[in-house]
């Protein structure tokens, strides 16, 4: 794929994140799940590869917080976790393992990786199993949405279009 089909695939997916984190979220707990991130996450890691869905995720989060959207706890789930979706699809070739690596990278890692973030950035003394059950609930839910909707993509036309 040549720079600038990559560049600007990277950027319609970053807009697809930023955007439709607003129109699609639910209530967990005393959080708000963004399942829209998570599901960018998986399609990128499949389309584009581990490097570009880690820019994405970022670029995602720095914008979110930039516009009031979001909070700093975006940066260390969605990075982590795009990275492992795009790590293991490129060593298994399935998707459904880059959804697998999308809930695990965001919903336990990820989670794991806010506690001392949210402590030293945001002041927040919460522990571990405050951050797990939305971000994994999150990472999930939005997981499932990015394998339906890449799993639907007819590969042959990526393929040939050196998507």
């Amino acid at each position: 794929m040549n720079r600038t089909r990559l560049l600007t695939t990277m950027a319609v997916f970053v807009a697809i994140g930023t955007l439709g984190a607003q129109l699609l979220w639910f209530p967990v707990g005393v959080a708000k799940a963004y399942p829209v991130q998570h599901a960018v996450n998986v399609m990128a890691a499949v389309t584009l590869g581990p490097g570009p869905a880690v820019g994405i995720a970022f670029m995602i989060g720095l914008l979110r917080n930039m516009l009031g959207l979001g909070t700093l706890l975006a940066f260390p789930g969605g990075m982590i976790g795009a990275f492992l979706a795009g790590y293991l699809f490129q060593k298994t070739h399935k998707k459904a393992i880059a959804a697998v690596g999308e809930a695990i990278g965001t919903g336990i890692i990820g989670a794991l990786f806010a506690v001392p973030f949210a402590k030293l950035l945001m002041g927040s003394s919460a522990g571990a199993l405050f951050f797990i059950p939305s971000f994994l609930i999150s990472s999930v839910t939005g997981a499932l949405i990015g394998w339906f909707v890449i799993s639907r993509v007819n590969q042959e036309r990526l393929v040939q279009n050196k998507i």
